[in-house]
């Protein structure tokens, strides 16, 4: 005898089930395909969706990655020796057979010069903001977590250099040591270091004081593991977010110490040294004598975009 098949569909608290009748007084339990449980996303995997998604941040992101790219690779990417000139093709025009960017007032192709010189620049803008930071860092992160005697004591040195403007701070610092390279980079690491250890020190005290780090100090933990594993890693991203706005004012600062003299000597190409001496020429070739500006600007431009795209992305609040 044959039995005519239904099957029905029941619903509990643990998800679906169908059950099938075979027979008569018999059912058979069919489990339903397991629902997939969503994981929560990490901090850093929310920091890079956010940057993704952020089509301002990736595009300045991309031209930076080609400037330095650029500088990088000089030797491979330059036309000319930057070095070499010739009084016979000095101040070529943009769009000349073989210099498409023109030659500056001793005949050097300004390519070539633009892309060495980024180097210097990138060197000058960068290296005094990593500087700035490891020492700054240090010093606030000590001052954040001290007791009220180191505190006052860090701050209010610190006080002492925010009485100088840090141009006039720079120009003299440069102007007692001399000019070159190496003092450009210690003049603008000693500018950097107060608003760091500002910073830092502002970003301690408020972490510092937050309900893990008193429950990390109540469970008797070390205070360098608070330190390292529950302080440190609440300020870095701070810190990051303020060192990256730094980067475009140190290159503006270390080119404009090229530009009086006081950083990177001649012959070296330096986009600040560029412009000092394409100024006089201003008048005869003005967009050859702008060039280097013009680098000056988009890189620092580029840089303050990305400080504040990863600001945004990592929802950071800097102390005013």
């Amino acid at each position: 005898m044959c039995c005519k098949q239904s099957s029905t569909r029941a619903c509990d608290a643990s998800g679906v089930a169908e059950i099938t009748a075979a027979a008569p007084g018999t059912a058979r339990l069919v489990d339903a395909p397991e629902v997939r449980e969503l994981k929560p996303r990490g901090y850093w995997a929310t920091v890079r969706g956010r940057l993704l998604r952020d089509r301002t941040t990736m595009g300045v992101g991309a031209v930076l990655l080609l400037i330095i790219v650029l500088a990088v690779f000089a030797p491979w990417v330059a036309t000319h020796d930057p070095l070499q000139g010739s009084v016979l093709r000095r101040l070529k025009p943009i769009g000349t057979p073989g210099y498409f960017l023109g030659t500056d007032e001793t005949g050097r192709d300004i390519w070539s010069r633009l892309v060495y010189g980024g180097r210097l620049s990138l060197i000058c803008g960068i290296t005094p903001v990593l500087g700035a930071a490891c020492i700054g860092g240090f010093l606030g992160l000590v001052a954040g977590v001290s007791g009220r005697l180191i505190n006052t004591l860090v701050m209010r040195i610190i006080d002492v250099f925010y009485a100088f403007p840090s141009v006039l701070l720079a120009i003299a610092i440069c102007g007692v040591l001399g000019a070159g390279i190496e003092n450009t980079i210690l003049s603008l690491t000693v500018v950097f270091i107060p608003p760091i250890v500002r910073v830092t020190e502002s970003l301690t005290t408020q972490v510092k004081h937050r309900d893990f780090v008193e429950a990390a100090r109540a469970s008797a933990a070390p205070l360098h593991a608070i330190i390292g594993q529950q302080i440190l890693p609440n300020v870095l991203g701070g810190m990051l977010v303020y060192a990256t706005s730094l980067v475009s004012i140190s290159i503006i600062l270390s080119a404009g110490l090229s530009f009086l003299g006081l950083g990177v000597t001649p012959p070296h190409p330096e986009w600040g040294l560029m412009l000092n001496a394409l100024r006089q020429a201003i008048f005869v070739s003005p967009v050859v004598a702008a060039l280097p500006g013009v680098a000056i600007v988009i890189t620092s431009l580029c840089f303050n975009l990305l400080s504040d795209g990863l600001r945004s992305a990592m929802d950071i609040k800097l102390p005013s």
